[in-house]
């Protein structure tokens, strides 16, 4: 048994010093790191560029919040459109699933989905829905680029 004592403290004498040569060359490195002139300047380019890229008008468009936003819409939309279309509602249910469906980060698989899901009939109308979600989309971004250019 002492000879497991012995065993067991030497064990543990050697991490403990491992551990210790291994916190005392992290802690030389990141001062050597932190010293260095490059460093300095590498971290501030670094910096400067996010914050380019922050202000550049596509950033927002991946705003996390925004992102929440617009997967709380397609999910408030998906239920009314379920909701309407329990009701016997085609038209409002179609209508909001066309809004779930422009929202959508992928509308194919969603499409793919409701194909499965609806009836031949509400799916037919969701179809017919498609062009004029495209085209209110296009006359949705020439009007925000229109008031992007406008100067005041």
């Amino acid at each position: 048994m002492p000879c497991v004592r012995t065993l067991l403290g030497l064990l543990a004498a050697l991490a403990a010093g491992g551990a210790v040569a291994f916190l005392g060359y992290c802690v030389y490195f990141d001062w050597k790191r932190r010293d260095d002139p490059a460093f300095k300047r590498r971290l501030r380019d670094k910096r400067r560029a996010q914050q380019q890229r922050a202000d550049e008008p596509g950033a927002q468009l991946w705003d996390p919040a925004r992102n929440e936003k617009l997967q709380e819409l397609f999910l408030q939309e998906i239920r009314m459109g379920e909701l309407w279309l329990s009701r016997g509602e085609h038209r409002v249910g179609v209508e909001h699933l066309s809004n779930a469906l422009s929202v959508c980060g992928q509308p194919r698989e969603l499409l793919k989905v409701f194909k499965h899901t609806l009836p031949p009939k509400v799916f037919e109308m969701l179809l017919h829905k498609i062009p004029l979600i495209c085209q209110q989309f296009e006359a949705d971004m020439k009007e925000q680029e229109y008031l992007e250019d406008d100067p005041d």
